[in-house]
């Protein structure tokens, strides 16, 4: 087995093919993924649906900061709702289900009974469109705290894309955002202290752009606007 050809890019870290079940997804920068393995692992173990992880593979020499996970096929729901072949409306179903689902997971460290794993950074992206279903992917950020902290942070993603002119997934985004703002609401919504507290993790991210910088208050705006 040897290192294939580079499958996409994200804002940390490069996925390359293996071969047909397995890539690896090589961090830019030198990152603990321990923590990333084990909630991955705990939300295999819970049935959550998360790519399943590979151990070294024969004969490539890996670095201690690469993961090795399965390799999936089929589009993103950003690429779905961008095509069309998945509507706003069932876009925002996908998402809540899967931040409703999420939360339904007891906490793998925390103490606290009303803590739950937080992925931080659920939207159309991270959503990875299967023969089998929705997956989950992209797991660097994740952490345990009150679930109303989630909720607030994939509404405001998207509420900055809503925002962006030059965001190809600017229109799909603001069919999505109301009905998903909708659907959150039955699961306790996104309260005031929430969206602030995820306004400002947005503005100490250092990966962020400045374009995604500049429209966060206003899409805090927007959210509570749209929540309210």
């Amino acid at each position: 087995m040897h290192i294939g050809p580079l499958l996409g890019s994200g804002r940390t870290a490069d996925v390359y093919a293996l071969d047909d079940s397995w890539v690896l997804r090589r961090y830019r920068n030198d990152v603990d993924t321990a923590a990333e393995l084990a909630v991955m692992s705990y939300l295999s173990a819970h049935g959550y649906p998360v790519p399943r992880i590979g151990g070294p593979p024969a004969g490539v020499e890996v670095l201690p900061t690469d993961l090795v996970i399965q390799r999936l096929t089929g589009p993103t729901l950003a690429e779905a709702l961008l095509t069309g072949t998945v509507t706003g409306i069932e876009g925002a179903a996908v998402l809540a289900r899967l931040l409703r689902e999420l939360h339904a997971i007891p906490p793998r460290i925390s103490q606290d009974p009303a803590d739950r794993i937080l992925h931080l950074d659920l939207h159309p992206e991270n959503v990875v469109l299967t023969s089998g279903g929705a997956l989950v992917i992209d797991w660097p950020t994740a952490t345990e705290g009150p679930p109303a902290l989630d909720r607030a942070m994939s509404s405001l993603i998207l509420a900055e894309v809503a925002l962006d002119p030059e965001h190809s997934a600017g229109e799909c985004v603001r069919d999505l955002l109301p009905p998903l703002l909708a659907r959150l609401a039955e699961d306790g919504g996104v309260p005031a202290d929430a969206l602030a507290r995820a306004t400002a993790l947005r503005a100490a991210n250092p990966s962020l752009s400045a374009r995604e910088t500049a429209v966060s208050a206003e899409a805090a705006e927007l959210v509570a606007a749209l929540a309210g």
